[in-house]
């Protein structure tokens, strides 16, 4: 059975407000049936393109109608092809009540995160997933509840019910009230986004409220070690013995790139004898269970001779001893006043200069470095590559010393 279907987008110049500015109808219309809708968008008459049914300009505010005017369109033309595909008999108001979901159940957001989130956990011991992803959302799933809490005093919302504002309020909430730092919220509202276009997927939402929603990612610098610093952590003989257990974990970090979770995990079945006759590590990954392959450098190996005889019976067979994170973060800032480094110590600045005074300023290829510290794209691992200002003046320096294209020497 076929219905033919029309669209009309237009204004009321006779019906405007105290401001002048007209309210933007959709019409639409299948098989002699008519129903309109107002799509809850007001412009200036003279912004208003009749012929092209479009708001005329390049201004933010004339791009979100537009996309908004594309998108209903979608949704109608879309939805008719599907009703008339079924053979059921329909009218324009039917069209219309289905784009304002009339007569559907509807799905919470909390409930459809929480359903994504227990698949995820269910799926980690077949290896789709890490353990460390599905924190990461659920973490993202308390800040989402707080939110919905706090800002609109009920306990969940309905998914039809978020909208380009609730976006903006769930990012300031986790700026302010989270103290997130700005790519730390990014990557939560990313999580949040990918359940919402789960749920345009079934069909719980039509339009995707992401659509004219962004936040950029802020460039960070990230802090590393150089060779002065590193060597004057590791030849400081501390008079405490938790700091000298503190400052050669670290050190091994420096030199093998691993994550806090990775050292700490670290066991005798994860050391291999490569091919070239040397010691290796070969893992998978805690945070995103991608493996990674490190050749053990003299350095690292150093500190595993100087645990060789750390007890393991009692620590499932791990090879060294690590503490609780908060205590080695804690205590690599005593480390960092007692060696004089004014930079804010961490663990995992360690990995940061493994990438960078460890292996790429000394020319070691960043594709290789990308697969010894396990990223799934080489992007992540150019971000790098951007802080080697020493690696840049000895590639330069290199340069002159083959002489100049244009003077004679």
């Amino acid at each position: 059975m076929s219905f033919a279907i029309s669209i009309l987008f237009h204004i009321r110049k006779t019906k405007t407000d105290s401001n002048d500015l007209a309210n933007i109808y959709c019409r639409i219309t299948v098989d002699g049936t008519r129903s309109e809708m107002s799509i809850s968008r007001k412009i200036p008459v003279t912004k208003w393109d009749a012929a092209a049914e479009r708001v005329r300009g390049t201004s933010v505010k004339a791009q979100e109608i537009n996309s908004l005017i594309r998108s209903i369109e979608n949704f109608f033309f879309e939805n008719h092809q599907e009703l008339s595909k079924s053979g059921q008999s329909f009218t324009a108001k039917d069209l219309r009540d289905k784009y304002h979901g009339k007569n559907q159940i509807y799905k919470l957001a909390l409930e459809l995160f929480r359903e994504h989130n227990n698949k995820i956990l269910r799926l980690i011991p077949a290896g789709d997933y890490a353990l460390g992803t599905y924190k990461r959302y659920d973490t993202v799933c308390n800040h989402l509840e707080n939110y919905i809490i706090s800002s609109y005093s009920i306990p969940d919302i309905p998914i039809k019910d978020v909208d380009y504002k609730f976006i903006e309020g769930f990012a300031f909430y986790l700026k302010t009230e989270k103290n997130c730092a700005n790519n730390t919220a990014l990557k939560y509202i990313r999580n949040f986004k990918k359940v919402i276009h789960i749920a345009q997927a079934h069909g719980y939402i039509q339009i995707d409220p992401f659509i004219n929603w962004k936040m950029k990612k802020k460039v960070v610098n990230r802090e590393i070690l150089s060779d002065a610093e590193i060597k004057r952590l590791a030849e400081k003989d501390f008079e405490m013995n938790r700091l000298n257990q503190v400052r050669d974990i670290f050190i091994f970090a420096c030199f093998t790139g691993l994550a806090y979770i990775d050292v700490q995990k670290i066991n005798q079945d994860d050391i291999f004898l490569g091919d070239d006759g040397g010691q290796w590590i070969k893992i998978k990954r805690t945070k995103t269970d991608t493996p990674s392959s490190i050749p053990i450098l003299a350095e690292a190996q150093r500190i595993l001779d100087k645990y060789a005889n750390y007890s393991r019976v009692e620590n499932d067979n791990r090879l060294l001893p690590v503490a609780s994170n908060q205590k080695v973060n804690a205590y690599l800032k005593e480390i960092a006043v007692i060696c004089q480094i004014k930079k804010t110590l961490t663990f995992h600045m360690a990995r940061h200069t493994f990438a960078t005074t460890v292996t790429l300023s000394r020319g070691v290829p960043i594709e290789t470095v990308s697969k010894m510290l396990g990223h799934t794209n080489l992007t992540t691992t150019q971000h790098y590559a951007k802080v080697l200002d020493l690696k840049i003046s000895k590639d330069m320096q290199a340069l002159k010393e083959k002489g100049s294209l244009l003077i004679d020497e």
